[in-house]
């Protein structure tokens, strides 16, 4: 079995951290978001890998190689990118003969065990209840429990199970006729090939696939949700008893906190939720809830959730003060 992972995206939403960088490489936690999914792929026991790339896709190319030389990479570019049913219909060639297929959408860390969705007869998409279904794509299941409609951001939606990005395809080559149809045919949703499409002429034509409910889903396209991952994986991760004196002189650490290689970080409180990448130097600084990115700069920081990217420098302000009785200060207007 060969896991598809696309990342030809933008991300726009994560703006500026991904003008310089893929929105897949943006750290959380110990990793990346990608090396996030790699590592969950591994675990499965699949190590044939296709990336779907476009935006800065040199990148992605590069960091796999370097940080993942044990797994048989391919990388596919999308150009124009048109939409997920797009990116895997590009790719079409490297897995249409394939027995099953494991689609792993690079924007997304879904938490949940993939030996048994790798094992199940039938196709199988992850879902997960969630506030407003109609900001994703949405599935509606049958009194048999085999899904009967996939909609894409629906108006008014019938079901609020969405999507994660996990899919198993038991039938490739069905998978590549649909999306075939709907390229043909130029069925476009908000203007681009959507997978969801592809999955609902499967099922008209006879596709047996099932819900897969996930407890933790966590959607790294914006800051909150990136943060709100950091702290969650953060908080699953042996990091408590990582002893950071040696490395944080005259620090107060409050876990969780990962902090990366070759940091200088002095005098200051860090944490708790607190990603550090390497080569990072912080010093006076106070700093919560947050992801910092490597080779940056903090000095006289006070900080809570808050993303800085990788050579980032910021320097606040020190005070040397000598307040007599009865006086009231107030910098914050």
């Amino acid at each position: 079995m060969k896991a598809v992972i696309p990342v030809a995206g933008v991300g726009s939403k994560l703006r500026p951290h991904t003008h310089t960088q893929p929105k897949s490489l943006v750290p959380v936690a110990d990793n990346t978001i990608l090396g996030h999914i790699i590592e969950k792929v591994l675990e499965a026991g699949i190590t044939e890998f296709v990336f779907v790339i476009g935006y800065l896709g040199e990148k992605v190319e590069r960091y796999v190689r370097k940080k993942y030389p044990q797994i048989n990479a391919e990388f596919i570019v999308q150009q124009p990118r048109e939409g997920l049913g797009h990116a895997l219909w590009v790719a079409r060639h490297t897995y249409e003969h394939d027995e099953s297929v494991l689609i792993m959408l690079g924007d997304a860390i879904v938490d949940v065990d993939l030996k048994p969705i790798i094992e199940a007869p039938t196709s199988v998409l992850g879902v997960k209840k969630v506030a407003k279904p109609s900001l994703f794509g949405v599935t509606e299941v049958g009194n048999d429990e085999f899904i009967v409609k996939v909609v894409e951001k629906p108006k008014i939606p019938k079901s609020n199970f969405a999507l994660v990005g996990l899919y198993k395809i038991v039938n490739p080559a069905k998978l590549v006729a649909s999306l075939e149809h709907i390229i043909t045919e130029d069925q476009r949703t908000q203007g681009e090939y959507h997978l969801t499409d592809a999955l609902m002429h499967m099922i008209k034509q006879g596709e047996k696939i099932v819900t897969w409910s996930v407890d933790h889903w966590f959607d790294c396209g914006k800051k909150d949700t990136l943060l709100a991952a950091n702290a969650t994986l953060l908080n699953r991760a042996n990091l408590k008893t990582i002893d950071y004196s040696k490395q944080c002189p005259g620090c107060i650490i409050i876990h969780p906190v990962t902090i990366g290689e070759d940091c200088t970080i002095t005098n200051s409180i860090i944490g708790p939720n607190v990603a550090i990448g390497d080569n990072t130097t912080i010093s006076n600084s106070i700093i919560s809830n947050s992801i910092i990115g490597s080779y940056s700069e903090l000095r006289h920081a006070v900080m809570h959730d808050s993303i800085i990217g990788s050579d980032a420098s910021f320097r606040g302000f020190s005070h040397s003060l000598n307040i007599g009785d009865s006086t009231e200060i107030n910098f914050s207007q």
